[in-house]
């Protein structure tokens, strides 16, 4: 039986200033999908992203989510984190709670069970008190994962998760986002083609429009066209395993 699709875009452009980033895009996010969005940076990954959050308003196309209140998950760029915000791990994870009630609304004993289960979940018992400041890379991700999850949304969208560069908690990331995708879709926004390639369902490249295809689909000419770099493909097991070939940019595409 075919998914169902749960976010729909259709023509969409968008961008910034008066400047378009985006043009002409189509993709249709399906339940339970683990879509890879990859793509040079500058591209527009992140411009799309803002799209289907709601951040920002597209110049042209639709998005049509299904039902029409959708949730979403989100865990953002490394960058865009304020370590020094004075914030346990239990208040970030039970943060994710906020866009079901308003601020001012009390939490139930409930929630901090909730948020004890996922904080459990994401690896972190014995850290529920620890500001965020205090922790590694990987366990702040983690943290932030649980921020995205604790809501039960149906699609949950990664904003370059391999930013935290904490190898260490890379594999057990990926157990975790499987463990996460039996229950929703999840959207992984990288420029890391190579850990992309090894998870996802389906992949899209981003360049200023979008090419999607299945992952079945995917072939070493279809990745040069759209990376402009040689790209090998590997056999492990039964796995495939997908990585750039060396490659030199010339400066002024570099990026």
């Amino acid at each position: 039986m075919p998914a169902n699709p749960i976010i729909e875009i259709r023509n969409l452009s968008a961008g910034y200033d008066g400047r378009t980033v985006l043009h002409d895009v189509d993709l249709t996010v399906y339940e339970r999908d683990f879509l890879g969005i990859i793509g040079p940076n500058g591209g527009g990954k992140t411009t799309l992203v803002k799209c289907i959050l709601g951040l920002l308003k597209p110049t042209a196309g639709t998005i049509a989510y299904h039902p029409g209140n959708l949730s979403l998950g989100y865990l953002p760029q490394y960058t865009r984190i304020d370590r020094k915000f004075p914030i346990t791990v239990e208040e970030v994870v039970l943060s994710g709670l906020n866009g079901q009630k308003p601020l001012t609304a009390r939490l139930t004993r409930a929630d901090r069970e909730k948020a004890r289960a996922v904080v459990a979940r994401m690896g972190l018992e014995g850290l529920e008190k620890r500001p965020i400041g205090a922790l590694s890379g990987g366990q702040l991700q983690r943290a932030l994962l649980g921020r995205a999850i604790i809501s039960d949304p149906q699609a949950v969208i990664l904003d370059e998760p391999s930013t935290y560069i904490d190898k260490q908690f890379e594999a057990r990331l990926y157990e975790l986002l499987a463990e996460i995708n039996r229950e929703c879709a999840i959207i992984l926004v990288s420029h890391d083609i190579g850990t992309v390639l090894q998870q996802v369902k389906s992949i899209a490249c981003v360049n200023e429009t979008l090419d999607y295809h299945p992952d079945t689909g995917i072939t070493p000419e279809w990745l040069e066209r759209n990376f402009q770099c040689p790209i090998e493909l590997l056999g492990h097991g039964a796995l495939p395993h997908r990585v750039l070939g060396e490659h030199h940019h010339h400066p002024h595409t570099e990026g």
